[in-house]
């Protein structure tokens, strides 16, 4: 039997769809990667799923090809959800919000996050991570990836709000992952099934390498690589989590079918310092003088970024409207007078929240008066804004950025594949020369722009891929780039994960010792293999290459 037959057999009751249409629009993400699928499906509840995995699972010996990746808004930069096989939508049906509290909120995977978010902020809660897609993404793709944004620098990734999940394993049946006690793991582990086979042999693993595990977690702020063992099991407190390895595993270990998220209270009002920095020597210092201050955001762009919005500026309205976009560009004039002097080499956006603006304005206030004290006005400009209004045409050039870049531009397209990376901020004045020589060795368009407290910064060159040339850049330099990032002890991703592009990147990530643990995770788990093929520990370049897009 075929893929289709497969599925109609198993009592699946969602849409079941191979038209070359949907297969042409499911065969590729925000990545550079394409896959075309046999079929896609629509689940309308957790029961079709559990119908689709028994079934794969009972004809993967005779059919060995048969997986199932879960997919939504379609918005991940790594390929992590595309295959050649069964593709699972969840954005269609399973897009309930269920009960929200004044400190916790139930929601289905296909739920949009800014759906998700208006309906938290109505109740002035949020969940705050907020990634640069939150427009278009869903919340079950943040759990996949493990997403962060502007205000993980305050709050922490998607990790830090998760209360439990629903998740189909690889038996078909459905269960709750949350923290346990070491008495409730012990029950468990006592269970004689899947589900109890799954607790002993992760407390085992993650037990037995306790130290080399906890040791081979990169020393930055964010990580999306690899999966994440060293959140499980703490000794000190006798939590074991394993929805902390549920998050970010990329659909590889099972589907997660529910999610009940911690909220926090919404900040009330925000205001920004807008920096415009023309020498970026004392930038390592400069962003520890800035973290004294505890900004809740704390955001910054290149020169590069800076002229690429402003040469492609009225691309802007195919996300704004005309009436936005001419507005934004009047409030860039007053901006654009006081740069006479020269474009800035970075800017950098310093929020901070308040539950009122006086609040607001006097850490904005106090932040330029404390920073030109240490004499950084010397060769800086600011920019005051107590209510973020004035500042907003900053706030939209670093937040659109990404969507501009997703948009073809002339004869070039995105190609995410040096887009993630993470060293600490003390290391930036010597890392960023350094990682701009190397993009400039390549030829490359790029633009610079990320999270500056977290040091974690986003590289999205923009490449004619069509150009066999052009393709034949990105193994070299993906090297180059990847052999920097951790000469400085960083990490290749932060926040967009592994996917087809860093996957193969595992092992000089992590060494072979945690890759051989990565992969006995995996078959923990999965031991047919039936979910996300080719995504984490089983990833390699040599597939990844194959299925670089040939046409835009």
């Amino acid at each position: 039997m075929n893929a289709k037959q497969i599925v109609e057999k198993s009592g699946f009751s969602g849409d079941v769809n191979d038209s070359s249409e949907i297969l042409e629009q499911h065969s590729h993400d925000a990545s550079m990667f394409e896959i075309v699928p046999e079929l896609v499906v629509f689940p309308n509840n957790s029961e079709d799923i559990k119908k689709l995995v028994k079934s794969v699972a009972g004809n993967k010996k005779s059919n060995p090809s048969l997986s199932l990746t879960a997919r939504s808004a379609g918005t991940d930069m790594a390929g992590g959800a595309i295959n050649d096989s069964i593709i699972v939508n969840i954005s269609k049906y399973m897009t309930k919000i269920g009960t929200i509290t004044n400190d916790s909120a139930e929601v289905q995977p296909g739920v949009f996050y800014r759906d998700f978010e208006e309906a938290t902020l109505h109740k002035e809660l949020m969940m705050p991570s907020y990634p640069a897609s939150r427009e278009m993404c869903t919340v079950g793709g943040m759990v996949a990836n493990n997403s962060g944004g502007e205000k993980s620098l305050e709050f922490g990734k998607i990790e830090k709000f998760i209360n439990e999940l629903q998740v189909v394993f690889s038996d078909g049946n459905e269960y709750t992952v949350k923290p346990l006690t070491k008495k409730e793991l012990d029950n468990k582990i006592a269970q004689n099934n899947f589900e109890g086979s799954i607790y002993k042999h992760v407390f085992e693993l993650v037990d037995k390498n306790y130290d080399q595990i906890k040791k081979a977690k990169p020393n930055v702020t964010k990580n999306s690589m690899g999966y994440n063992l060293w959140n499980v099991w703490d000794r000190e407190t006798g939590i074991f989590d394993l929805s902390q390895l549920i998050v970010g595993s990329e659909g590889t270990l099972g589907f997660v079918t529910n999610i009940n998220f911690k909220l926090i209270k919404a900040p009330k009002h925000s205001g920004t310092l807008v920096m415009f920095l023309r020498d970026i020597s004392d930038l390592g210092q400069l962003i520890k003088d800035i973290m004294v201050h505890r900004p809740a955001t704390f955001e910054g762009f290149d020169n590069y970024t800076l002229m690429l919005s402003v040469k492609l500026f009225f691309f802007f309205h195919k996300r704004l409207g005309w009436t936005q976009t001419i507005k934004l560009g009047l409030q860039l004039l007053p901006s654009a007078l006081k740069l006479y002097r020269g474009i800035p080499k970075m800017v950098l956006l310093i929020e901070f929240t308040g539950d009122t603006p006086d609040i607001v304005a006097k850490k904005v206030h106090q932040m330029r008066l404390d920073l030109q004290e240490k004499g950084y006005g010397h060769e800086s400009l600011f920019e005051e804004d107590e209510t973020e209004a004035q500042e907003k045409k900053f706030w939209i050039m670093r937040r659109e950025s990404f969507n501009l870049l997703r948009q073809k531009v002339k004869d070039k397209h995105t190609a995410p594949f040096i887009d993630d990376l993470v060293v600490n901020p003390e290391h930036l004045p010597e890392f960023l020369p350094k990682l701009r020589k190397i993009i400039k060795k390549y030829k490359l368009l790029a633009t610079v722009a990320g999270h500056m407290g977290d040091g974690n910064f986003h590289i999205i060159p923009l490449m004619k891929l069509e150009d066999p040339a052009e393709r034949k850049k990105l193994l070299p330099c993906m090297r180059e780039v990847n052999e920097l990032i951790l000469s400085y002890g960083g990490s290749l991703s932060g926040e967009h994960n592994d996917g087809l592009v860093r996957g193969p990147w595992l092992k000089d990530q992590f060494g072979d010792e945690m890759l051989k643990l990565f992969k006995e995770t995996k078959d923990i788990f999965d031991p047919e293999h039936i979910f996300n093929p080719h995504k984490k520990a089983n990833s390699t370049w040599e597939y990844s290459q194959k299925h670089i897009r040939a046409k835009f």
